[in-house]
């Protein structure tokens, strides 16, 4: 048992079962804001290429130059992506002299599932936030308990337990839980964050559709 308060000594004098409870927490903890990057880099991309885009379209560009533009890149995002699909779908029923009703339910349709595909893109990753944030606490806590068991099996063992004796096993175990909390906390704000960020861009794309539905009402007329 450490005699030492110091975290460092403490760490290093824990059981293997508290180390590799410490490990895990630490690799969790480096993935989180490894994914709290991504996902930040991502929607900052998504926001601005939904912006350009928007701009372009509500600029009153021709909607079939626009159609044939998106058409030549081969990863479309964002609501370039939407308006593609739709689109294809409008001129595809279109061509095949469906009724104004059919062509703008069928475009409403795929607009639908566009917008989808879209969001569980964008949403990549922030389960696993919230896996880091709700399960590392607990981890943390077993990787505790453990060393608190074992810290008061090491006592049971000696011929006279003080306070001095019984702290640095208990420090030492409580790191466990510091180190979770310290995973736990920054993966369950960026969660937050990013699933508040996400359904403001859904609903920002779905109001774009809508819109552009009600547009081509008119160019079917």
């Amino acid at each position: 048992m450490p005699t030492s308060m110091n975290p460092i000594d403490l760490i290093l004098h824990a059981s293997l079962v508290v180390k590799l409870v410490m490990l895990l927490l630490v690799a969790a903890s480096v993935y989180g804001w490894f994914l709290i990057a991504k996902l930040e880099r991502l929607f900052r991309q998504a926001e601005q290429q939904d912006q350009h885009f928007e701009k372009v379209f509500w600029s009153g560009a021709d909607l079939k130059t626009l159609y044939q533009n998106a058409q030549t890149k081969v990863d479309r995002q964002g609501l370039e992506a939407i308006f593609f699909d739709g689109f294809a779908e409008f001129l595809k029923l279109h061509q095949k002299n469906a009724s104004k009703d059919e062509v703008i339910q069928g475009t409403e349709r795929i607009l639908r599932v566009a917008l989808s595909r879209q969001q569980v893109r964008l949403e990549q990753g922030a389960p696993v936030l919230a896996s880091i944030g709700s399960v590392s606490p607990y981890v943390g806590l077993f990787g505790t308990v453990w060393g608190i068991m074992n810290s008061f099996i090491g006592l049971s063992q000696t011929q006279q337990a003080t306070l001095a004796t019984v702290a640095p096993g208990i420090a030492e175990a409580l790191i466990a839980t510091a180190i979770g909390l310290f995973a736990a906390i920054p993966a369950v704000l960026a969660y937050n964050r990013y699933s508040a960020r996400a359904e403001a861009v859904y609903q920002h794309r779905m109001l774009f559709a809508e819109e552009m539905t009600a547009l081509l009402q008119r160019e079917a007329s």
